[in-house]
């Protein structure tokens, strides 16, 4: 299976105030295939932003290499990680619209920042997002004037707009009620069908999460543990594993495949 993410054996340390060393990854290797979701789930402050941030370029590793798409992107700098970040698509936790512009203007922004597209073609092109994530009738709307659920369309809208080959979801159902938060996992289900790329979403949303999850990895204390099914997990020895199933899987864990 082809992978579009590989780390291997990537440590990422952090100096603490009191002069010692939080490790957050601990020399870790791990594959995400190509084409499918995976989930990447573990306690607070055990790394899984982190994670994220490293695969973007956003911080460095201190030992290891980083594979994207088959390229080691490990110290790509300059244009080199410019043209790197364009193969991602990324909907933050709070949906990072910026209050000052319309949701079509939102929509619009990276078409009008990185393509040489005219107004006619990026007008054409945002409208017809706007219908494919239902959004139609709120082009003229300001992020203060939508719902959370609403920004969370607009967010993925906007990260769609140049076609990525991977998104990354940081926490993108967090402050939403459980109904919202279902019809956003329908909207990522779908937009994945139909467009085909990678996913990869870190949560705290477990076990309801899963049911998107192809593959799973749990971080804990600098290590990572990687599933091929949510099922999985609740079959594994370790007593670190064990007791996050105990904690939010309950004793028995049936995924169920989101409907779209």
């Amino acid at each position: 299976m082809t992978s579009a993410i590989e780390f291997i054996d990537v440590s990422k340390t952090f100096a603490k105030k009191d002069g010692t060393v939080q490790t957050v990854l601990d020399s870790v290797s791990f594959s995400i295939p190509a084409g499918k979701t995976t989930v990447i789930a573990g306690g607070s402050g055990s790394g899984k932003s982190v994670t994220l941030k490293i695969v973007l370029g956003l911080m460095r590793a201190n030992s290891g290499r980083v594979l994207v798409q088959g390229n080691d992107v490990t110290g790509a700098k300059g244009k080199e990680l410019e043209a790197l970040r364009t193969q991602f698509g990324v909907l933050f936790q709070g949906s990072a619209l910026f209050d000052s512009l319309t949701v079509f203007e939102n929509v619009a922004l990276p078409l009008r920042e990185r393509t040489k597209k005219t107004e006619e073609e990026i007008g054409n092109q945002v409208h017809a997002s706007l219908s494919q994530f239902e959004l139609d009738g709120h082009e003229d709307k300001y992020p203060a004037q939508l719902s959370g659920g609403m920004k969370k369309r607009v967010g993925l809208a906007r990260a769609m707009q140049l076609k990525p080959a991977i998104m990354l979801f940081d926490e993108p159902t967090t402050g939403l009620d459980p109904v919202m938060a279902q019809e956003i996992y329908q909207l990522f289900a779908k937009t994945q069908s139909e467009f085909g790329f990678t996913s990869v979403i870190v949560s705290h949303d477990i076990p309801k999460i899963f049911n998107l999850a192809d593959r799973v990895i749990i971080l804990n204390r600098g290590s990572m543990d990687v599933f091929s099914s949510p099922e999985e997990i609740q079959w594994s020895e370790k007593p670190h594993i064990r007791e996050f199933v105990k904690m939010t899987m309950g004793d028995i864990y049936q995924s169920h495949l989101v409907e779209i």
